[in-house]
């Protein structure tokens, strides 16, 4: 395991592409144009940048800044709208638009530090083709008092092989190569932000890498900060899609012959409810999000197994 012990919190400006091999930096953005601009312009201010940015944007109407947007850096820009809905769809297009072995993902809602770029190629040369690298995700706190959610701040790196009782990849900060989609299929397009299931596609995508023989690493150094744009008001329905989305990963590996899912479904509600009569004392607030994500995991995993 390393230790990280940079500083992170500053934007880098000098755009360059190195020593990298060709790499695809990939968007998927929907109704959030101001904090998808500064997305890009974070990505292209690092100290090292893609080959080329692809952004699929599934907002109710095309971006005409971003239409005809070229950048000043040595990176190739690819604005495609696309009326479908949907994270996963828009991730599989994206992929599919890609021209370079080796692909990023991140978020509309995410700022870089300088070396962030640069960190998360360079970690998945070394762990070659059979392996995945996410980075950290910390809260940027210049949007005010708002709500970051998949926030990971672990310091040292780890890397993950078989079975995990805990999800492990971060899609919004995300390194692999193209041929990996060629092994386990892309993004199943029934999880996800835009569809029933709102959440867990990543979830989804990492536990078949893992079942694949892949290993996701967690490499520290590749840093982003989510932004804090949502109110907690909002957090209480961003819960609930966390619990349906979750609820229906799991249901779509139920098995008898094969309880696994069955047995990480089970502790994750236990301990939940373990924790709630403490939170609804000491944080109540935190006790509501809890009880609206369980509602929803049990009401998506339901749903899954009714209707699939």
């Amino acid at each position: 395991m390393v230790h990280n012990t940079n500083e992170r919190k500053e934007y880098g400006n000098n755009g360059q592409r190195t020593n990298l091999p060709e790499t695809s930096l990939l968007i998927c953005s929907r109704n959030r144009p101001e904090l998808l601009w500064d997305t890009i312009q974070s990505i292209l201010q690092g100290d090292e940048i893609p080959t080329e940015m692809i952004v699929i944007d599934q907002s109710e109407t095309p971006n005409h800044v971003l239409t005809n947007f070229q950048t000043e850096q040595d990176c190739k820009f690819h604005y495609l709208w696309s009326d479908k809905k949907g994270v996963s769809i828009g991730r599989n297009m994206a992929v599919s638009a890609a021209s370079c072995p080796i692909l990023v993902f991140t978020d509309d809602d995410m700022l870089m530090t300088p070396t962030w770029f640069g960190s998360i190629v360079h970690a998945l040369l070394v762990i070659g083709h059979r392996g995945v690298v996410t980075g950290q995700v910390l809260s940027s706190k210049e949007d005010g008092e708002g709500f970051a959610p998949s926030i990971r701040d672990d310091q040292e790196a780890i890397t993950y092989r078989g079975r995990v009782n805990r999800d492990v990849l971060f899609t919004g900060n995300m390194s692999i190569y193209r041929s990996t989609f060629d092994h386990v299929g892309g993004f199943d397009i029934r999880l996800g932000p835009g569809t029933i299931y709102p959440a867990a596609e990543d979830n989804d995508f990492a536990f078949r890498l893992l079942e694949n023989g892949y290993c996701i690493v967690y490499e520290p150094h590749a840093t982003v900060y989510h932004r804090d744009w949502r109110s907690h008001q909002e957090s209480l329905q961003l819960h609930w899609n966390y619990g349906c989305g979750q609820g229906a990963f799991y249901a779509k590996f139920f098995s008898l012959k094969d309880t696994h899912m069955i047995k990480r479904m089970v502790r994750n509600i236990s301990g939940y409810l373990l924790r709630f009569p403490y939170r609804l004392l000491r944080q109540r607030n935190q006790a509501y999000r809890d009880f609206l994500y369980v509602m929803g995991l049990l009401y998506g995993a339901a749903r899954w197994l009714i209707t699939t």
